[in-house]
């Protein structure tokens, strides 16, 4: 029984690294897109410190969800492996929580992407995209 726990801790682990760097991925993708004219990449390379502070926040708001959705799986495979990992019950459980991970990951980029664009409609004598590629915090 050990084995088996320790087998479904290290699937466990390396299903939330995937879908960690995954989220990540995705969402400096998107993080791209919503940025005007700022190329994340070359400006952090620059030491860009204001640019930085962006993409560590964006990455700490997906890490939450990742967190809390990679928690949700572990308790579904749990219970998956009791319903009968191979089941219809276990593998609907297994794809649920699948599903609400991804549902999550969605909604956070979804509501990143809605506060920047209300933070720059609600100050319109700044253009904070321009400040943030001057490097101000």
């Amino acid at each position: 029984m050990e084995l088996v726990n320790a087998v479904v801790g290290i699937i466990q682990l390396v299903i939330a690294i995937i879908l960690a760097v995954a989220a990540l991925y995705i969402g400096f993708s998107v993080l791209g897109k919503i940025t005007k004219g700022i190329d994340e990449e070359k400006e952090i390379a620059k030491g860009n410190t204001a640019v930085g502070i962006l993409v560590a926040s964006v990455f700490i708001a997906i890490g939450i969800v990742v967190q809390s959705g990679v928690a949700g799986i572990s308790v579904g495979i749990s219970q998956a492996i009791n319903a009968g990992l191979m089941s219809s019950l276990g593998i609907t459980i297994i794809v649920v929580s699948i599903v609400q991970l991804i549902l999550g990951i969605v909604l956070a980029i979804v509501a990143i992407y809605l506060a920047l664009n209300i933070l720059d409609k609600l100050t319109k004598g700044i253009d904070e995209f321009a400040e943030l590629k001057k490097g101000n915090v």
